[in-house]
C-alpha cells in the first residue's frame, strides 16, 4: 500500500518529469524554428548575403545553433509551466501568450527573409520583444525557473532587433 502523503509518478517520468510532455512542448517550439527556418533558407544564400550588414553581425553558421539552443530552452520552459497548470487560474491566457510568442517568432522570419521587408520586420521585432517580455514575466510567474529561461532568448531577439535595425539603416 502506497503512503498516503506520496502520489505515484506519471506514467514515462522519472523524479517527477513527464518526458513525453516535455518531448511534446520541445516538439512544439523545435517545430517552429524549423518552419522559420524554411522560410529563411532560400533568402539566406542569395539576397540576405547581398547586404550590407554592420560589423558586429556573427557568422552565418552561428545562428542554426544559438537559435536551437533558445527554442530548446523556451520549450523547456513551456513544460514547466505546464506542468502548474491545474495551479494557475488563468491557464488559456497563459497559453494565448505562449502561442503568439512563438507566432510573432515566426513571422519575423517571415517578413524578414520570405517577403524581405527590412522595414516591416523591424517593426514587428519590437513588437514581438514586448510580448517575449510579457510571456517571460507570465511564466516567471507561474514557475521562477521558467521566467529565468526566457533571460537568453530576450537578449538574442533584442541583438536581433539591433542588427535588423543596422541593415535598415544600411540598406
Amino acid at each position: 500500500m502506497q503512503h498516503p502523503s506520496k502520489s505515484p509518478r506519471p506514467s514515462g517520468s522519472a523524479k517527477g518529469i513527464n518526458f513525453g510532455a516535455l518531448a511534446i512542448s520541445l516538439a512544439i517550439t523545435l517545430a517552429v524554428g524549423a518552419l522559420g527556418g524554411l522560410l529563411t533558407a532560400r533568402s539566406v544564400n542569395g539576397w540576405y548575403k547581398t547586404l550590407a550588414k554592420p560589423s558586429f553581425n556573427p557568422p552565418a553558421e552561428v545562428f542554426g545553433p544559438v537559435w536551437t539552443a533558445l527554442f530548446i530552452l523556451i520549450g523547456t520552459a513551456a513544460y514547466l509551466v505546464w506542468r502548474k497548470r491545474h495551479e494557475v487560474l488563468h491557464w488559456p491566457r497563459i497559453v494565448a501568450v505562449y502561442a503568439i510568442q512563438l507566432i510573432l517568432n515566426l513571422m519575423w522570419s517571415f517578413l524578414f527573409f520570405y517577403l524581405r521587408d527590412v522595414a516591416l520586420a523591424l517593426a514587428e521585432v519590437l513588437v514581438f520583444l514586448v510580448v517575449i517580455a510579457m510571456n517571460g514575466l507570465v511564466f516567471y510567474r507561474v514557475d521562477r525557473r521558467a521566467g529565468f529561461l526566457f533571460i537568453p532568448y530576450f537578449l538574442w531577439v533584442s541583438f536581433a532587433a539591433v542588427l535588423n535595425w543596422q541593415i535598415y539603416i544600411l540598406n
